[in-house]
């Protein structure tokens, strides 16, 4: 969101902190294609990170020390992001002016828009309609609580770590979305990414955000269901979740059964924003949902969505649009670890600059 870089590096290091793990990857963008050199993820304890707050700040910075030695990154300039209550994505329409004009503009709009003191947010924001009739035009508004912002970047400093760009969670996961479809494109798309505790949902079209939101429901609900179903403990539960191929004794029905209240719930927030767009005039329907994250790819999760809304559903396969070194995969399951990195490589892909 707020970039403070002087000059463009060749190589992008980006940490992304969920509420369940932490990921960090090197972007190496010396050749055409991006290359992705270095990686690690380290699990967070449960509860160190409870509704986007960080509860148990020493094991937060640990894991993160831990994610970096794991990786061997040689760099300390991250990229990282923050999301959740303290961030504010907005579409506005203000009387049409020249852009220098509505950096002034801005800070007055905003006031009417934004749930907190004007004094203690940082702004940003992109003309995305400069005409839309009425003498008026489409604002993309960003605010930020910057206590938020430097308490976020505190943190990566007593990781030793230098924050160089903060960027907002729902922008990497499309910018991730974009890079893999080959940039922007007319259809009217949901991005899932279900985390931990908190499931991200950004709904796109044309390289335009119109609707963010943060759904109360995640994988540990699945780990919760699978303790009351299945009788297993929380590190049971855990390693279920997390690779449900692990668990022999469980069909594909009893986990579609144990995970239908979980998908009915991220089923319902679809719907619920999808309502809020329709009402605002900005699309009348969903045409795509892509899920990634640590629930994204879980079996049964993408046909239950493709089912209640009738449109396609993908799983994000981030690796499939770049380039790795395969020895930093070797003890992973590419194809389960690659949904879990859209956020990361959403933000390893940024450039210095870039507003959206």
């Amino acid at each position: 969101m707020l970039p403070m870089l002087r000059k463009r590096s060749k190589a992008t290091v980006s940490l992304d902190i969920g509420s369940s793990i932490v990921k960090c990857l090197r972007v190496d963008h010396s050749s055409d294609a991006p290359l992705i050199t270095h990686f690690a993820m380290v699990d967070l304890v449960p509860e160190a990170i409870v509704d986007g707050e960080i509860m148990d700040r020493d094991m937060v910075i640990e894991a993160v020390r831990e994610c970096f030695g794991r990786a061997g990154i040689p760099e300390t300039q991250v990229v990282s992001a923050i999301g959740g209550r303290s961030v504010i994505v907005k579409k506005i329409l203000m009387d049409k002016m020249a852009e220098a004009d509505a950096q002034e503009a801005i800070l007055w709009e905003a006031e009417q828009h934004v749930p907190f003191d004007i004094d203690d947010i940082s702004l940003d924001f992109q003309i995305v309609k400069d005409d839309v009739g009425a003498d008026q035009m489409e604002i993309l508004l960003v605010a930020a609580r910057k206590e938020t912002i430097q308490e976020h970047a505190e943190l990566l400093r007593e990781a030793d770590l230098n924050p160089v760009i903060v960027d907002v969670h729902s922008f990497a996961l499309q910018n991730c979305f974009e890079e893999i479809a080959g940039g922007p494109n007319e259809d009217v798309v949901g991005l899932l990414n279900i985390g931990g505790e908190t499931t991200n949902l950004a709904i796109v079209q044309n390289g335009v955000p119109y609707f963010t939101r943060d759904l109360a429901v995640g994988t540990n609900r699945l780990v919760e269901e699978f303790q009351k179903r299945f009788g297993m403990n929380d590190d049971d539960a855990r390693r279920v979740v997390a690779n449900p191929a692990s668990e022999q004794d469980l069909t594909a029905e009893s986990l579609m059964d144990a995970i239908t209240d979980v998908a009915d719930e991220i089923s319902t927030g679809v719907e619920r924003s999808l309502s809020f767009l329709r009402t605002s005039g900005d699309a009348e329907a969903i045409d795509r949902l892509v899920l990634s994250g640590g629930g994204g790819a879980f079996p049964g999760l993408a046909a239950f969505l493709q089912e209640r809304h009738e449109v396609e559903v993908d799983v994000s396969d981030p690796l499939a649009a770049v380039e790795y070194e395969p020895e930093i995969f070797e003890d992973a399951d590419v194809e389960r670890v690659s949904p879990l990195l859209t956020v990361g490589l959403g933000l390893g892909l940024r450039k210095v600059g870039d507003k959206k």
